[in-house]
């Protein structure tokens, strides 16, 4: 398995694409340029399969506890996501206090946003059989059961072994193309307040 996957590892999944009406190209070059100014970038997101306080942040606390990084492994996929580019100018870690988002990050179109660092493009396969549902209702289910469907991110951490599975559909592998390194705060709301 790829050094990432290694056994006990978190690992964030998500699919990425077109967003507010920019290129993932584009993305990547505007996210590795926040990095470069401001130490990490804002990933930004929706849904609440990784919601920022019930799934991401414990998820990341308990792996940074251990001293191990979350990895972000992204899917590159067809999207259409057409909303508006409308920058968020606020951040906050618990949907309670707000700050200000630094002035070289934009983010943009999104509820949530993943804090992140070390953007960079990755070529290997995610094998969903190899991983397990790490915080939620659903934790401790097979990845290649959950991530299915109108699912497209999930916390993760990788098992020892893959499951053998009986359905062939659940042997799934995700092909990933970009991977990041998550930071603390780990997982932020996002707002515009203009």
């Amino acid at each position: 398995m790829n050094e990432i996957l290694k056994p006990g590892a978190g690992v964030i999944f998500m699919k990425v694409g077109t967003h507010a009406n920019e290129d993932l190209e584009d993305i990547i070059q505007r996210k590795q340029k926040e990095i470069d100014d401001e130490g990490f970038a804002m990933w930004g997101y929706g849904g609440n399969t990784c919601h920022p306080v019930t799934m991401v942040q414990p998820f990341a606390e308990e792996h940074a506890e251990a001293g191990s990084p979350i990895i972000l492994c992204m899917e590159p996929m067809d999207s259409k996501h057409f909303a508006e580019p409308i920058r968020a100018d606020e951040f906050s870690v618990d949907g309670l206090t707000w700050k200000p988002v630094p002035a070289g990050i934009n983010a943009v179109g999104s509820r949530f946003a993943l804090c992140i660092q070390k953007l960079q493009l990755a070529d290997f396969d995610l094998p969903l059989a190899a991983t397990e549902v790490a915080v939620g209702r659903s934790a401790g289910r097979l990845g290649s059961q959950y991530v299915r469907g109108r699912v497209d991110k999930a916390c993760l951490n990788v098992r020892e072994a893959e499951a053998l599975v009986n359905n062939p559909a659940e042997e799934k592998r995700l092909k990933i193309g970009l991977t990041a390194e998550l930071c603390d705060p780990w997982a932020v709301f996002l707002r515009s307040t203009g």
